[in-house]
């Protein structure tokens, strides 16, 4: 295997966050763009959940996001060192929360129609209160923790951002948020963000090799 095997889905937050940190290492890639309704075969050979991203590597496999950008983490610096022991144990916290409580909260608000009996709004406020939180901790910066991206950022932005387009105008109206819609903003318009958002096509058996990162 002359490079890694990446199986992703453009628009999947999971996806995202490893994309990000994989751009940030400079990691080469084959990069696989798949759809959910139409798995790959060998995806699904190497990872029977058949979820992604799937990171193949010749001496293993690793399908979950936060591995896989703990893996990249144990080669590469890619965030600023003078993170504090506070906030290194507040970033796997608030990882944590946003992976299950977030993200529970958001399916439901976002896709009520799926859930039986889903309370919309209250799906949705249960999302604010956690960014209202958050708020209240965050830097008045481009990034959570001051001026340099840090791992928390490229975990939970991909999952506000969904927050925000289940409805932008809404969303931009929350006054008690100002700090997290100023960062979310800085996220959607930083070249790591449009870098890892290219598109490209479903892969196929086929196909010829495509490669990540971007380069310009």
């Amino acid at each position: 295997m002359k490079y890694p095997i990446l199986y992703s889905f453009k628009r999947c937050p999971y996806a995202m966050r490893a994309r990000m940190a994989l751009q940030l290492a400079g990691i080469k890639c084959e990069i696989r763009e798949v759809r959910l309704n139409n798995k790959p075969d060998h995806m699904l050979e190497v990872s029977p959940k058949g979820t992604v991203p799937v990171l193949v590597l010749e001496d293993k496999v690793i399908d979950e996001s936060n591995d896989i950008i703990n893996w990249v983490l144990d080669d590469h610096n890619i965030f600023d060192e003078n993170i504090t022991v506070e906030q290194l144990n507040l970033t796997e916290d608030l990882i944590k929360l946003y992976d299950e409580e977030f993200k529970f909260h958001l399916d439901r608000y976002k896709y009520a129609t799926r859930y039986e009996n889903s309370d919309e709004e209250h799906h949705r406020s249960k999302c604010l209160e956690m960014l209202v939180n958050l708020e209240k901790i965050v830097h008045d910066s481009n990034w959570i923790f001051g001026e340099d991206i840090s791992k928390l950022d490229i975990s939970i932005f991909p999952f506000i951002r969904q927050f925000r387009i289940a409805n932008q105008e809404w969303f931009d109206s929350q006054e008690d948020i100002n700090k997290i819609k100023k960062m979310l903003m800085s996220f959607l318009e930083s070249e790591l963000f449009k870098d890892i958002m290219h598109v490209y096509d479903v892969w196929q058996v086929n196909s010829e090799p495509v490669y990540f990162p971007v380069t310009n």
